[in-house]
């Protein structure tokens, strides 16, 4: 396959993180409107989109890794763990927070992954704290703040389960990130991705089988967000920013991975009319402040 070109690197990773972002809302829509499980829409979603991603690895990449990483005993332990307190935490714990909250809140808990990331490896001595880590989890704490009380010091704007369940999300992607990294240095992403995927759908069926929901009882709209959730919020989002590395440099992904975040906001305030004060905006610039530090501040490789 040829190299994809650098508008096609932008074409890519600008369309998976807007189809990343208003994923969660879509997903939001269908928890409020169609009182969707929460286990089984996660359930589906890893199986069905884990699925694909190895049928895309089969179809375009080396066929081998699908089944060769389950040759190597030590990978295959931590693809096994890696499947449960990776992808299945970081998918349950996100969209619990979507269905007791909303998406553009959920979304920029989850954002606070990089913050708790480097909270660890400075406490692990395995970083220095340095001025932009000093002013990056201030923008975090500030941002957090406004978020999540929109400027009020006697209650919070946001139910308590969505925040912990946010809060828990962004533990979950640092786990996640941090987790995955030798995994990815010796398999494809679409391996990893794709097995981990299958491995949290399969253990959460046993919760929860995705054949069991009252199909009959689903409208059209609802089996279009379903399949928006499913295959475009989830399987092609992740696709289509693993496939723009291969043109743009990790530094351009992850400032251009900014646009989740907004995606998502602006999708729960306009299409499904969620309150949002002005200090929970100036919240949102806070941690949308702290990712584009974050991104502008990696080299570039």
């Amino acid at each position: 396959m040829n190299k994809p070109t650098r508008n096609t690197g932008l074409f890519l990773v600008i369309t998976g993180a807007i189809f990343w972002g208003v994923g969660g809302t879509v997903a939001q829509k269908l928890f409020q409107q169609f009182a969707i499980d929460i286990n089984w829409l996660v359930t589906t979603r890893l199986l069905v989109a884990g699925s694909l991603l190895l049928l895309i690895q089969f179809l375009a990449k080396e066929r081998s890794q699908i089944f060769g990483v389950w040759k190597d005993r030590s990978a295959a332990v931590k693809l096994i763990i890696f499947g449960l307190l990776g992808m299945l935490a970081v998918q349950y714990t996100y969209m619990a927070s979507i269905k007791h909250g909303n998406a553009a809140v959920a979304t920029l808990l989850q954002y606070l992954a990089p913050v708790m990331i480097i909270v660890y490896l400075i406490l692990r001595r395995q970083a220095v704290l340095t001025k932009q880590d000093l002013i990056t989890v201030l923008l975090a704490l500030v941002g957090c703040f406004f978020l999540l009380t929109n400027g009020s010091l006697s209650q919070f704007s946001v139910p308590a389960p969505a925040i912990i369940w946010g809060i828990l999300s962004g533990l979950a992607v640092a786990f996640y990130t941090l987790y995955a990294v030798p995994l990815l240095k010796q398999y494809d992403s679409l391996v990893i991705v794709g097995w981990a995927m299958i491995i949290g759908g399969v253990a959460l069926s046993f919760i929860h089988p995705p054949w069991q929901l009252d199909f009959s009882s689903l409208t059209i709209e609802a089996y279009f967000y379903l399949i928006f959730v499913i295959i475009f919020g989830t399987m092609i989002a992740f696709w289509f920013y693993i496939e723009s590395l291969q043109s743009l440099s990790p530094k351009e992904t992850s400032l251009l991975g900014s646009l989740e975040p907004l995606a998502a906001v602006l999708t729960t305030v306009i299409w499904l009319k969620e309150p949002f004060g002005i200090f929970q905006w100036v919240g949102t610039a806070c941690i949308i402040g702290m990712i584009l530090l974050l991104a502008m501040g990696r080299k570039s490789t």
